[in-house]
């Protein structure tokens, strides 16, 4: 007999085909009463296959799942899962934390070139023709600027190491510094914001990194000073950054992610200086394979009693 996973989000398409093979597999996104849905086979349910954008696993669902084991979560964060309520009644969470790692760093790039070099402007003034009249206004140049990185883990490496390829210079902040690293560290936030040209967000949400970057650190920036966020919206105080892009205390800003996704405040939308995208640091194919294959593969462990491939701790 088949076992029974409750789908709270999807995977793409072939993942979720090679999942419900093996599985019972309910999609509860696509019922017309999840409720009554939940209610029907709450029994059965051993597994929740969750989705960092889809429906919240919150404590009710959990405890409302008297036989749950495991909870995959299909994305590298799990703020979506209440997982104090699952470490309570001992369900295994996983998650997949390095598959995004490469595109995020993509992304940060990204974005520190559209931002600087002012590519979306530009392609803008190509579309309704005002190259025509005179030359696009200069732009900033990558080579030799100073990036601080809020967050060296994984992804902030690897941005690191791609902003070293631009021959920039590189340092970072984080709760303690990591021996093997050559890169410059500081253990003030303000203090690194004001010695650098570029701040990047790269660092894990939730209530220890909450408005880290607020009003003192963007003066601190500067006006000269650029603010990149592929990290979590919660990271920046919006009306902090707000205020700073609106005074020109800081030059500009490229966000993918906000504190409200995906509302994004229209006076965000109207500024010339900033470059929005919707979230799609990891959001490649090849990355949501990867992380399709590897919640499957966490829970096909869990059931032939095997270890966990990334069991999520904290």
């Amino acid at each position: 007999m088949k076992k029974t996973i409750l789908a709270l989000g999807t995977m793409l398409p072939p993942e979720m085909e090679a999942l419900e093979r093996e599985f019972d597999l309910i999609r509860l996104w696509k019922e017309a009463d999840p409720e009554a849905t939940l209610q029907k086979v709450k029994l059965d349910v051993v597994t929740i296959l969750s989705a960092f954008n889809g429906m919240l696993v919150t404590r009710k669902i959990i405890e409302s799942l008297p036989n749950l084991e495991l909870i995959a979560q299909y994305g590298a964060g799990v703020n979506n899962i209440d997982v104090e309520a699952a470490k309570e009644r001992s369900i295994a969470v996983t998650s997949t934390p390095d598959t995004p790692m490469n595109d995020t760093a993509d992304t940060a790039l990204a974005l520190m070139l559209a931002t600087l070099r002012r590519i979306v402007e530009a392609d803008m003034f190509v579309r309704i023709g005002k190259w025509s009249s005179g030359a696009f206004p200069l732009a900033t140049a990558l080579t030799e600027k100073k990036v601080g990185i809020i967050g060296m883990g994984r992804i902030g490496q690897a941005i690191a190491r791609r902003c070293i390829a631009f021959e920039m210079d590189v340092s970072y902040f984080g709760p303690r510094k990591k021996s093997n690293l050559p890169y410059f560290y500081y253990d003030d936030l303000e203090n690194m914001a004001e010695n650098v040209d570029i701040l990047v967000c790269s660092c894990i949400g939730g209530e220890q990194t909450h408005h880290i970057v607020n009003t003192p650190v963007l003066q601190a920036l500067g006006s000269k000073g650029v603010l990149i966020n592929v990290a979590r919206g919660s990271v920046v105080d919006t009306e902090s950054l707000l205020i700073a892009l609106s005074n020109k205390d800081i030059a500009g800003a490229g966000l993918d992610v906000y504190e409200n996704e995906p509302f994004v405040p229209d006076s965000l939308i109207s500024m010339d200086n900033v470059v929005l995208l919707p979230h799609i640091g990891g959001h490649t194919i090849e990355t949501k394979t990867a992380m399709g294959k590897l919640a499957i593969a966490n829970i096909n462990a869990h059931f032939t009693g095997q270890p966990l491939l990334t069991p999520f701790t904290a």
